[in-house]
């Protein structure tokens, strides 16, 4: 039937939101983005679930693998649904905040950016990956 998707199409994925108190100490939030040069595109750190990963442990292992960051999990940010290569794809998302860690360029990220939420909301490729910022803020109280 057209526009229906059996359940093993679809592509699972998880990523967080990470995020830091500015070190340039004036109490500004900076969020980081990745650039992947296989897509020449600006995300937040995601990545597909391996077989029974459950995803918060995928989207804390994907930050780290992406920008050599460990971070403490917070508030859930939502899922995300869109078609990626004609098929399904489900990104579930939690604010992380940065705990240490250091960038290393890799096969899949080649660079990251700390950005002040204005400047990573620009910067992003997809639109759909800017909504998460908002969300992410409006959760930094409860995170703090």
């Amino acid at each position: 039937m057209a526009g229906t998707h059996r359940r093993d199409d679809l592509v699972l994925a998880a990523g967080c939101v990470l995020w830091r108190r500015s070190p340039h100490g004036d109490g500004g939030t900076e969020i980081c983005l990745v650039h992947r040069p296989k897509y020449d595109d600006w995300s937040h750190p995601k990545g597909k679930l391996k077989r029974g990963e459950e995803t918060l442990t995928a989207a804390l292992r994907e930050v780290l693998e992406e920008t050599g960051h460990h971070c403490a999990p917070g508030a859930h940010l939502g899922t995300i649904h869109y078609q990626a290569q004609a098929r399904p794809k489900q990104v579930t998302y939690w604010a992380a905040e940065a705990t240490g860690g250091e960038f290393s360029a890799n096969d899949e990220v080649d660079r990251v950016l700390w950005l002040s939420p204005e400047g990573a909301r620009a910067r992003l490729t997809q639109a759909r990956d800017r909504a998460l910022i908002d969300t992410l803020l409006e959760n930094l109280p409860t995170l703090s």
